[in-house]
């Protein structure tokens, strides 16, 4: 009897195991889902409103849905060295923002959420100057692969160079000095907290250039702008779930499910389909970034072994 009990302890606990890798696989296909379908609406009403009064409502948007959670959970005491540090990365946050918005505004959808990914490429550079991490040559190396998939994209040779494809590589590089402030923040603070100051700090930056270029929106259009807002706010809480219950490195392969769903938007929606120098550009990229995320999940095992129990 007992190795029969033992036995289905073990099963049961195998069967939770991959019910919840299910469950953070599929939440984030339905974040990179989310995230395509909003870059895609972000291009239609950024034909009749500007990016900046956008930007502004996403993230006024993002700060009201918030506030419930964190009246929960409590707002913490007041740190100026700590408040410096969310003011720096809500500042780099609405410059991507703007950056990012604008390059949806004039590139081809999948070209932009391709170059996009080149945030994981950028972390090598910003991970070494920022947070003072070593990197090997092997991912070095793949970096300059991925960088060269970014040049087959461009194709600087070419008459014209992309301005939208700049800007959505600009976009890219404030991405990845976010994501290490994020780092620093998350030493001290919880993702909650990280996302409702970010937004409640972006919120009143956003603001001025948004009143230089406002127009009072539509119904319609307002009806955008608040679907923009509330479903990007739920794609990042869906992807803190994915967060916790898998490994960073193993959601970083998933995170490229947004290029097929933007293919398929920006057929359907805008009649564009990428042509063959984005795909060879694409499996550059996507290479690269993945084989970075392989080698750090690598060398923290190893990491792990050497410290020991």
């Amino acid at each position: 009897m007992p190795p029969a009990m033992s036995t289905e302890s073990t099963e049961g606990a195998g069967g939770r195991a991959i019910g919840r890798t299910w469950e953070g696989v599929l939440l984030m296909v339905f974040t990179c889902a989310c995230f395509a379908g909003m870059s895609a609406a972000i291009r239609h009403i950024s034909a009749e409103i500007s990016v900046f009064q956008i930007a502004f409502i996403r993230n006024g948007i993002g700060t009201l849905i918030l506030v419930p959670f964190m009246v929960r959970i409590g707002f913490g005491s007041f740190d100026l060295a700590r408040f410096k540090l969310f003011a720096i990365r809500a500042g780099m946050g609405v410059f991507a923002m703007w950056a990012w918005y604008s390059a949806l505004q004039i590139t081809p959808l999948a070209e932009a959420i391709t170059l996009n990914f080149t945030v994981s490429l950028w972390m090598i550079p910003v991970a070494i100057l920022m947070l003072g991490e070593r990197v090997g040559p092997r991912r070095w190396i793949a970096t300059v692969v991925g960088f060269a998939g970014v040049l087959i994209v461009l194709q600087p040779g070419a008459d014209t160079i992309s301005i939208g494809g700049l800007l959505a590589i600009f976009a890219a590089l404030l991405f990845a000095i976010s994501m290490a402030l994020v780092r620093l923040l998350a030493r001290s603070e919880s993702p909650l907290a990280i996302v409702f100051y970010m937004n409640l700090i972006m919120t009143p930056i956003s603001l001025g250039p948004a009143l230089w270029w406002w127009q009072m929106p539509t119904m319609e259009q307002l009806g955008w702008l608040l679907g923009i807002g509330c479903v990007l706010t739920i794609a990042h809480f869906s992807m803190a779930r994915a967060l916790s219950i898998m490994e960073a490195t193993a959601i970083v392969p998933l995170d490229f499910t947004r290029l097929p769903f933007a293919v398929a938007i920006g057929w359907f929606a805008f009649g564009e389909f990428p042509g063959m120098w984005t795909w060879v550009g694409a499996v550059f990229i996507v290479a690269s970034a993945v084989y970075i995320a392989r080698r750090e999940a690598l060398l923290g095992q190893r990491r792990l072994r050497a410290i020991g129990p």
